[in-house]
């Protein structure tokens, strides 16, 4: 493709108008971190955003900044379609504006490590220690982390060795004999991060690369140590699984554990160093080919990740330092033992984290033990780490029912789980595909078939926003939409028959289907909603999704806005239309949430009164939902199902506690309470809500519970040497011992 070709793509809306993709998602980013700066947070909850911060940013690193990285050197002359910029130029930017974060997020941790030591944990500081404090820590270097330690000095003698992705390594630089200068690499990843010491009243905090870093002289007792720092490099994670698909020798199972191999080793794309060291800086960026502004030289810990696990190393009792307890609810219906069937209007929803995720566990199981039923379909992308739906799903297979998954191994940093749950679910007598070659399939469906004695076939169909996790279920907030709706059934075996045989689906009764009836249905959807208000009526489109950044959606709305539809969007990550916009998008208002459960959810509502259309479904609209996945969308019948979607709607726009509104340079303001205005957390009120009728899910023993449920993936290397019970013996077995 020729430059003119490619800028064309790049010029099809002002600038003035788009964000670009990556800078967007850093907005976001920086909203996260800005719930740790919340005084209003409790402690240890503000910790845990700090880490979840970081972790964001070592994923955007290891796809977004290696992705670019690559593509700027494969295809330099590529054109951002939002801004006209090359993969060179958006790096450039990134980089910039993550080092723009820094004072802020030193700001956090200062405020932390001080709020910290109020509540008697102090986090150990070894450029002012005290001799108490330097006395327990020599005794951890030598009881607890010498013995373990293997460092390695770097000369014509000795390679310099590979540093894996994120983890940490002690760095030294020496004088030798003949006036020259070696390295030494001490590395520290197979150590606890940190270790908690109780002292006279208080916790103290000990990071083991301080440790090592402060003593390292204790290894090194014959060289003279001119430098030294700790540091952390971030690999490219961003594996190609399209041209590895061409040897069709290797099943798709096996390209993937493959490829997770390579991953392991692609090239550096940051290197974190813990202090200024010019010796061992210039070294490592020519070893690891990292230029100067992938060079971060942090004050505060490299890794974050202690801000998961502090609160329950430290004992910590004080329960004003957490959220309060919320738990998931059951909704009333299923007090009465109401085959999912027999629903009254065939319909229901459940909201999480509000509410319960065993209600659908159980209709899995119900399932299995119905006699009419003939099959269960399932679309699995991300899974539990010890999922019960994975249990419920080899339980049907062994009661004899026709299991189908169709498990997406391209789920990423979740590749290498799902290639060990094919295997289990494989060996249960589940029947297992991998999907599509040129599309990921991101859909959230399940499918029970029925058969009775007079041969009539039903169904029972459900449609989610989010993964089939009971673990997140209680974290992001999410729908899970169940319907016994004949059009619906028809269109998911439709859908199913098609990923079986590996094609996509191109026409549907009911359902919204991607990448070939989701987009269309949007923008035709959009079009009636402009006629409306050019014929002297109120148009109106609300969406909730969590990015946004197809051109051609966006060129429909600032369309619709430009002719007085009024939009109201509520976008939780990246968005690349500027809203507010004089003439273009003045009537269009862009809100995120950010607060205590990962916002999720996708709705969509387009109208008012009798035309109102409201679907709710698993895709946003990246470009990659819309063009390369499988998603699935349904439109609810129900009055009651509807007014609920509604609601959600309707209390998110009123949050002036957790909401921030999108300015139409691209930043974002936070949405603050007024004064004699009543405070709105939209997910507390949606908690409240969604369990005005409900009972604690341990009040109700869902029938997962009573069913084994899956212990662990296998090992690969599982030894097979002499005959093995059943199955399910064996998953008994192993949750008694345990």
């Amino acid at each position: 493709m020729n430059n003119r070709i490619r800028r064309r793509a790049a010029d099809m809306l002002p600038k003035e108008l788009l964000v670009n993709r990556e800078l967007s998602w850093l907005e976001f980013n920086k909203r996260v971190l800005s719930e740790a700066l919340r005084a209003d947070v409790p402690l240890f909850e503000r910790l845990k955003f700090a880490a979840i911060y970081f972790s964001n940013l070592d994923e955007f690193f290891m796809v977004r900044v290696g992705s670019l990285t690559d593509q700027s050197i494969m295809d330099p002359d590529k054109l951002d379609d939002k801004t006209g910029w090359n993969a060179a130029e958006q790096v450039a930017r990134m980089l910039e504006m993550v080092h723009s974060f820094e004072p802020m997020t030193e700001e956090m941790y200062t405020s932390l490590v001080i709020e910290l030591k109020q509540h008697s944990i102090d986090f150990i500081n070894f450029k002012k220690i005290s001799n108490m404090d330097e006395m327990i820590a020599q005794k951890y270097f030598t009881e607890e982390i010498k013995p373990l330690l293997s460092p390695q000095i770097v000369d014509r003698h000795h390679p310099f060795p590979f540093l894996r992705n994120k983890e940490k390594y002690v760095v030294t630089c020496h004088n030798n004999k003949n006036g020259g200068e070696r390295f030494g690499v001490i590395p520290i990843g197979h150590l606890p991060d940190y270790f908690v010491v109780s002292f006279d009243g208080r916790k103290k905090v000990l990071f083991t690369c301080d440790i090592v870093e402060h003593f390292i002289g204790q290894l090194f007792t014959k060289q003279k140590i001119v430098e030294k720092a700790t540091i952390r490099v971030t690999r490219n994670a961003d594996i190609a699984v399209d041209e590895a698909l061409l040897d069709y020798d290797m099943d798709f199972r096996g390209v993937m554990q493959e490829l997770l191999k390579k991953r392991r080793r692609l090239f550096a794309v940051r290197l974190q160093m813990s202090c200024k060291s010019e010796k061992i800086q210039k070294y490592l960026c020519e070893h690891l080919e990292v230029t100067l502004p992938g060079v971060f030289i942090q004050k505060i810990p490299l890794d974050f990740g202690f801000g998961f696990s502090l609160a329950g190393k430290a004992k910590e009792t004080d329960i004003s330092l957490f959220y309060p307890e919320r738990k998931p609810q059951v909704p009333a219906v299923y007090h009465q033992n109401i085959p999912i069937r027999t629903l009254a209007d065939n319909e229901i929803l459940l909201a999480y984290p509000f509410h319960s995720y065993n209600p659908f566990l159980n209709m899995l199981y119900e399932a299995a033990d119905d006699p009419e039923v003939v099959s269960i379909k399932i679309s699995l992308y991300r899974l539990a780490g010890h999922s019960k739906v994975v249990s419920a799903l080899c339980y049907a297979a062994d009661r004899g029912k026709d299991v189908l998954c169709m498990l997406e191994l391209r789920a990423r940093f979740d590749e290498q789980s799902n290639i060990d749950y094919s295997a289990i679910l494989e060996e249960a007598g589940c029947r297992v595909i991998y999907g599509l070659s040129d599309y990921k399939v991101h859909a959230k469906l399940c499918l029970i078939t029925r058969k009775d004695a007079d041969g009539n076939v039903s169904y029972t169909t459900q449609v989610g926003t989010g993964n089939y996790n009971e673990k997140t279920s209680e974290q992001y907030t999410d729908l899970c939409f169940i319907t016994n709706e004949e059009a619906v059934g028809r269109d998911a075996t439709e859908v199913f028959n098609n990923l079986s045989i590996g094609e996509t689906t191109e026409q549907t009764e009911s359902l919204w289907v991607a990448p070939h009836c989701y987009r269309t249905h949007v923008l035709e959807l959009l079009d009636r909603e402009i006629e409306v208000q050019k014929n002297g009526g109120h148009g109106y489109v609300a969406m909730k999704i969590n990015s946004f950044n197809d051109v051609g959606i966006m060129e429909k709305m600032i369309e619709a806005s430009q002719a007085g539809v009024e939009i109201h969007l509520y976008i939780r990550g990246i968005c690349c239309l500027r809203p507010g916009i004089e003439g273009s998008t003045d009537n269009i208002t862009i809100r995120a949430i950010i607060g205590r459960y990962l916002e999720h959810s996708r709705i969509f509502v387009f109208g008012e009164g009798e035309r109102q259309r409201i679907y709710l479904g698993s895709g946003d609209l990246l470009n990659r939902n819309t063009q390369r996945r499988v998603e699935i969308f349904a439109e609810p019948k129900s009055k009651e199902i509807r007014k609920q979607l509604l609601y959600i709607m309707k209390t998110l726009e009123t949050d002036n506690s957790q909401s921030w509104l999108m300015q139409p340079d691209g930043t974002y303001e936070r949405v603050v309470c007024r004064e004699g205005e009543r405070p709105v957390n939209s997910q507390m009120k949606l908690y409240d809500y969604f369990n005005c009728d409900t009972v604690t899910a341990s009040a109700i023993p869902p029938a997962a519970k009573q069913k084994p449920v899956v212990a662990a993936a296998p090992k690969a290397s599982q030894p097979k040497s002499q005959p093995k019970p059943g199955f399910f013996r064996r998953l008994l077995d192993s949750l008694f011992k345990k």
